[in-house]
This record gives structure tokens, C-alpha cells and sequence, in this order.
């Protein structure tokens, strides 16, 4: 039987560790097969991590410590960040964990620490801040655009652009533009909603009015870029995979003096028609190796929403692996689509 202790700074901390009602340290138990239990020590409590893997035990234990440290800050640790630092240490990558650094891209209109949760997190943040201009895909929830908006708020705030400007197509999910009531404004609001909220969260609804009318933020559809040089401004292009090649080429060259442009998409969230490429798709293959433009991909293992969010990506990736795979009747291979 192994064994290995972790010292915590107190109960307090012990707390946010084990979780509500040991919720934490449940999943850790169950994940490695091992057993966990606390005992007062001092001023703090000892967190002891038995069983008969010694690997296991090991594992559990880095988990454990890595908690703690984020516990030191006695902020509220997820269900969904638990199983993040589980899955990284389970498969070898917990080594990965120690380069995630605290440093705080901005902070919200409440005071609130914008930072990297996950190394791909930090890696894209990275990328963003070393690149002209960044594509970053990936599934929903991985924080691309929320990301991208605080990198663009920091610019802004620092000085080393002078506007903001934010877009996406306006591709309709079933619903047509037309059907919409109100003017055109209205029309694609709900289209523009995201990045809306994205900005109201890191600047206020009143601060983030008054540089919509200074036209120091501008949030339009793909379609107004036409025909404009965009200098000095973070440009951001939402929801990429709806963008057609056409568009896509005439957004990026759309890059003026002192610009920076990060490009989000999903590829397996496209509404275009069936039969339309993507632009995003096709800016992937051409973009690839080119000097100051970077490629970011995003993984389930970066989703930061409900910890149900990275489950149900992957049943949707496995369901269509096996919708790709070839059909076997009656001795003879049939591939769908012919």
C-alpha cells in the first residue's frame, strides 16, 4: 500500500480542495482507485492519498498539490477546472500545468482577473500577443472569443491601437433576416449578440456606449468591411466558419498600418449552405507557415463552460467518426454519399 501526504496552509483551503461535499476529491478517488482522507496538522490540515498503485497514488497527489496552490488564492475551484488538472496529470501532461502562469490579460468592469485556464488557453493568448494575426479554432466554450476581446481591451488600454473593431457574417440558422422585426440594426443584433456581451463584461454597458459613439469600438457584419483599409485597430472576425473564401480573403486583406487581426471559428458548426466551403476551412490550408500568421487549435480539453459541454463535444465527435466510417453489407464495403 503507498502512501504520500499534502500539507495545506489551512482548513479553509482544505475546503475549497475537497470540494462541496467532497465532491473533488470523489472524482480524484474514482479517477486513480485510490483513497483520500484529511487530519488536522498544525495550523493547517494534512491530505492523505493512499493506495495500491504507487503510479496512481502519485498522480492523485500531483492533482491534490495543484489545487492547493490554486486554493492558496481562496477563489472557488470548478467541478469542470477539477477534471481539467485530472485529465492533464492522467495522461502524463501535468509537467504542462507548471508553465500555466497567473498573469492577468485584463480586468473586467467589476474588478474581475481575466487569465488563461488551460495551457491551450495560454498558448493562444501567446500567440495573439506575438502574431499579426491569429486564427484560433476550436469547439465552443474554449474561450476564443472572450479571449480575443480581452487581448483587444488590454491593446486598447495600453494604447497600442486606437479602436476596436468586431465582426461576423450574418448567416441565418433557420431563421431568416427578413422575418426579424425592426431596422437593419436590429436585424443583426442578435447575430452580433456575442461579441456585444463579450465587451459589456470586460467594460461596462455606459463605458462601452460612450466608445461605440467616440467610434473608438465598432461591432458590424462581415459585409461592411468591404472596401476599407483597417489601420491601427484590433480587428476580431467572430464565428469564422460562416465566412465564405471569398469573404474571408477580403476581411484579411483588409489589414492596415499597425493592425492585428485574431480570426475564431468552429468547422464543425458551419451554416453555410450545403455545398459552400468555408472560408476558415480554406484559410487553414493556405495561411499554414506563413511568417507572423499562426494557427491555433483548440481541443475539448479546453472547454471552460459546464464540464457537460466537453462530454457532449465528444459524443458528437464520435458519432460522426463512425457516420464517416465505411458501412460492411453483405461482404461488400458501401460508403455513404454514393
Amino acid at each position: 500500500m503507498s502512501e504520500e501526504i499534502i500539507y495545506t496552509d489551512s482548513s479553509e483551503v482544505t475546503a475549497l480542495i475537497f470540494g462541496v461535499v467532497d465532491a473533488h476529491v470523489r472524482e480524484i478517488e474514482n479517477v486513480f482507485g485510490v483513497d483520500i482522507r484529511n487530519r488536522s496538522a498544525g495550523d493547517g490540515d494534512a491530505i492523505i492519498v493512499s493506495g495500491p498503485s504507487d503510479e496512481n497514488v502519485q498522480k492523485a497527489a500531483e492533482v491534490l498539490s495543484r489545487l492547493s496552490a490554486e486554493a492558496g488564492d481562496h477563489e472557488e475551484i470548478s467541478e469542470q477546472r477539477v477534471a481539467y488538472i485530472i485529465g492533464m496529470v492522467k495522461d502524463g501532461q501535468g509537467a504542462e500545468l507548471s508553465g500555466l502562469d497567473d498573469s492577468v490579460i485584463c480586468l473586467t468592469s467589476r474588478g474581475k482577473p481575466v487569465k488563461a485556464k488551460t495551457v491551450g488557453q495560454q498558448q493562444y493568448v501567446k500567440s495573439i500577443a506575438d502574431n499579426t494575426v491569429v486564427l484560433g479554432v476550436g469547439p465552443a466554450g474554449t474561450g476564443k472569443t472572450f479571449l480575443a476581446v480581452a487581448m483587444a481591451v488590454k491593446a486598447l488600454r495600453a494604447k497600442s491601437v486606437s479602436r476596436i473593431i468586431l465582426t461576423r457574417p450574418a448567416i441565418e440558422a433557420g431563421e431568416k433576416l427578413g422575418f426579424l422585426p425592426g431596422d437593419l440594426q436590429s436585424k443583426i443584433d442578435p447575430y452580433l449578440r456575442p461579441l456585444y456581451d463579450a465587451l459589456f463584461e470586460m467594460m461596462g454597458t455606459e463605458n462601452y456606449a460612450k466608445l461605440v459613439e467616440k467610434q473608438v469600438i465598432e461591432i458590424a457584419p462581415l459585409a461592411y468591411m468591404r472596401g476599407r483599409t483597417l489601420d491601427d485597430c484590433f480587428i476580431i472576425l467572430d464565428e469564422a466558419q460562416n465566412a465564405t473564401p471569398e469573404q474571408m480573403k477580403m476581411f484579411l486583406t483588409r489589414l492596415g498600418n499597425n493592425a492585428k487581426a485574431v480570426v475564431t471559428g468552429d468547422l464543425t458548426q458551419t451554416d453555410l449552405p450545403s455545398g459552400q466551403k468555408s472560408g476558415l476551412a480554406s484559410a487553414v490550408k493556405i495561411l499554414s507557415g506563413i511568417p507572423d500568421i499562426k494557427i491555433h487549435y483548440f481541443t475539448e480539453r479546453d472547454v471552460v463552460r459546464h464540464k457537460l459541454v466537453q462530454k457532449i463535444i465528444q459524443a458528437y465527435d464520435r458519432y460522426e467518426r463512425e457516420q464517416a466510417k465505411p458501412r460492411q453489407t453483405k461482404g461488400k464495403t458501401e460508403r455513404t454519399g454514393k
